[in-house]
């Protein structure tokens, strides 16, 4: 019995040692159950790579769907960012017979994910038949829709229920830890999804789909079990329930917020106008496989990761929250710049390093100027802050997605029609195109960030907040 105990003593002590973030469990939630909770950042993980990797690639490149039409679908879902501060704020606020606040946001964003997930593969193949195709492009806008706003609605309220469960001490790194669940997720979805279409047919298209609607409600169902207790006062109508507009006037009235927004809007517009097109890119430029291209999202997660551990060191070190936005922009700069002269070097390496700085970049931008956003709220305005920042992050990147594939279409036509010159006539002209105007645009984030950098303001309220990514989205 004695041996038995000092192993598991031993074995807690590796798991708190090697697991990051172990620490944010309690005796209020234990690591077990924080872990379980975990499992619905999974399944959206598993969900952005279906949405705005595999499919994409798909669709353009096997399905022979125009870009511009691919880039309009995957920005549908993305376009419902700007009610996350709504959806965030009404469960915060939710009057419940049963007493539950986030719960029935979860279970309804999961039944939209699994619906849509559900009907898309067979709304995709309608596309392909060209006396079905506006049947296609009408149930499959119907997909992408349901699927995204499932994953938006189960996301923010998912985020919110670990907020309410953690205690305040340990609230910081159990949302890290979500957060890493996230990207964990991201990276082996798009492994499996990757290898198993590997060589593509319709029929392994509708299993891949379908398997992942089924995973989805049952990781939501497995993580929202028995999480949330049951609250009088969620059910009374007495309980006081701020306004919406009350809330909102508050965080807006600080002097630096609009300048930060606009930041970004800037950076986020920048960093996400190739999602549509950089697994494409790998394909129809520079001939790489489906799984071979799958892998690019895995790449862009594995960056993203490393640049979570370093601005959290260096969060933790004092460093301003800007001034590490400031360096994912150097960094994404970089980046474009590696995945531009892949298709002149025909070196499918140099792709790979490019998303991988891309995540990279996109990771330390995010943290950082979410932790700043963080800062500017007041003590029962956290929620809206990150809501703010989530619906222009998200809505900027929709409308990002779209512009990438109509202009990437536009310019490529007109180059191998010989309308920029020999020298351009090349359908890598339009892919090259919008990479260098994210490189315009993350020097336009630079200028509109470098005033706050170093602010007293902002600083201080950051480095109070320390690591507080207490509800990160996305």
């Amino acid at each position: 019995m004695q041996q038995r105990e000092a192993l598991a003593v031993k074995w807690s002590r590796v798991a708190l040692t090697w697991l990051p973030f172990a620490d944010a469990a309690s005796a209020q939630i234990p690591l077990s159950r924080l872990l379980r909770l975990s499992l619905f950042q999974v399944s959206v993980g598993m969900v952005m790579v279906l949405l705005n990797g595999t499919l994409n690639r798909v669709m353009i490149v096997e399905l022979g769907i125009p870009a511009w039409l691919v880039a309009l679908m995957i920005a549908i879902p993305l376009l419902v960012a700007p009610f996350r501060a709504m959806i965030g704020h009404r469960s915060d606020v939710h009057r419940s017979v049963l007493g539950w606040k986030r719960v029935p946001y979860i279970w309804f964003g999961t039944l939209m994910q699994f619906g849509g997930l559900a009907i898309m593969p067979f709304a995709l193949l309608l596309m392909a038949r060209p006396e079905l195709f506006v049947v296609g492009v009408v149930a499959s806008s119907l997909a992408f829709l349901l699927a995204g706003t499932g994953m938006h609605v189960t996301q923010t309220a998912g985020l919110a229920l670990a907020q309410d469960l953690v205690p305040q001490d340990r609230r910081p790194r159990a949302v890290a830890l979500l957060y890493l669940a996230l990207l964990v997720g991201m990276m082996v979805a798009s492994l499996v999804i990757g290898s198993i279409l590997a060589d593509f047919t319709p029929t392994r298209l509708v299993q891949v789909i379908q398997s992942a609607a089924v995973l989805t409600f049952v990781l939501n169902l497995v993580a929202l079990w028995k999480q949330e207790a049951r609250s009088a006062a969620v059910a009374s109508a007495l309980t006081q329930r701020l306004p919406f507009a009350q809330v909102w006037a508050q965080f807006m009235a600080e002097p630096v917020t609009l300048r930060l927004l606009c930041a970004v809007g800037l950076g986020s517009t920048a960093f996400a106008m190739q999602d549509a097109l950089l697994e494409p890119y790998g394909g129809e430029i520079l001939g790489l496989t489906v799984g071979a291209t799958t892998g690019l999202t895995g790449a862009w997660a594995l960056g993203a990761m490393a640049s979570f551990a370093f601005a959290g060191r260096w969060l933790d070190n004092g460093t301003d929250s800007l001034r590490i936005a400031g360096y994912g922009v150097v960094v994404g700069i970089t980046a474009f710049l590696l995945v531009i002269f892949a298709a002149p070097l025909e070196s499918p390496v140099t792709l790979a390093l490019g998303s991988l700085g891309i995540g990279a970049g996109a990771g330390m931008f995010s943290v950082g100027t979410l932790t700043a956003a963080m800062a500017l709220a007041r003590n029962d305005t956290a929620g809206l802050a990150l809501g703010a920042w989530g619906a222009v992050q998200t809505t900027c990147a929709g409308v990002a997605i779209a512009m990438g594939g109509i202009l990437r279409d536009l310019i490529s036509s007109l180059a191998v029609s010989d309308g920029l010159g020999h020298t351009l006539a090349h359908r890598a002209t339009g892919y090259g195109t919008i990479y260098a105007i994210e490189i315009c645009l993350l020097l336009a984030t630079l200028v509109v960030l470098g005033p706050l950098v170093g602010q007293s303001t902002l600083t201080k309220q950051a480095a109070d907040t320390g690591f507080g990514l207490t509800e990160f989205p996305t």
